[in-house]
């Protein structure tokens, strides 16, 4: 079930969920403000809840509307293209057989029939970064799990468009962001330990800060370096 409450001009959507406690969020690209709430919870309880976080919601949604857009991608030729934090330029080589991406010498080569639009170009992009990340976070995530006690059932990349990452304790997975394949290397392992943190406190409580404090005590910083970063420019849906 959802709703929507009103604090001044800014729209709160509330979505009523089987949880203990009340999550709220800030979203790029607009700033858009939502409250996942426990089902028992009156209306008037999360409005008095979203009020008295009114100032954070305000800062939130300041830094979130000013924050850097990256360019519109066309993928053509010496086009400027960012793998693991770094600049790379595209060179696009039109030739018949299979199509395919691959890093060369500082440059990120596209391989393709020719005539392939940009959209398609654009997904045999997005293919390979999910490989990418996927085969970059596998030691990663074995590693952490180790370190935090905790064992993953399941891990998957996906593209999402409105965080970096997600973890769904009672199946024991979490979800990466094919993004991350385009930020530093600290960015996809401070999102992977929270992720797997989550495995052992689902919320973002005290116990939960402690827990990042004491297995990753860079984690501010990743996260800072994360949140500083352009924000891809696309058509965003929710």
């Amino acid at each position: 079930m959802a709703s929507r409450i009103k604090l001044g001009e800014i729209p709160v959507d509330v979505t009523f969920k089987d949880i203990k406690n009340v999550h709220l969020s800030v979203l790029p690209p607009s700033g858009r403000v939502t409250i996942s709430a426990p089902r028992r919870m009156r209306l008037d309880a999360i409005r008095v809840f979203a009020v008295s976080k009114l100032d954070w919601i305000k800062r939130q949604r300041i830094k979130i509307q000013s924050q850097e857009r990256e360019p519109e991608r066309e993928y053509v030729d010496r086009e400027s293209h960012y793998v693991w934090g770094k600049r790379h330029l595209l060179r696009v080589l039109e030739r018949p057989g299979p199509s395919g991406v691959r890093l060369e010498q500082g440059r990120l080569i596209l391989e393709i029939r020719p005539g392939l639009d940009a959209r398609r170009r654009e997904a045999l992009v997005e293919t390979w970064c999910r490989e990418e990340l996927r085969r970059e976070a596998r030691p990663i995530v074995a590693a952490w799990e180790k370190r935090l006690g905790v064992e993953l059932a399941r891990f998957d990349v996906r593209r999402m468009k409105t965080r970096w990452g997600s973890c769904n304790p009672r199946r024991g997975s979490i979800l990466l962001n094919t993004d991350l394949a385009r930020k530093p290397r600290e960015c996809l392992e401070y999102i992977v330990v929270h992720e797997l943190t989550h495995l052992i406190e689902p919320t973002h409580n005290a116990r939960f800060v402690a827990l990042m404090d004491r297995h990753l005590p860079s984690w501010r910083s990743a996260r800072k370096t994360l949140n500083r970063l352009p924000l891809r420019r696309e058509d965003w849906e929710y």
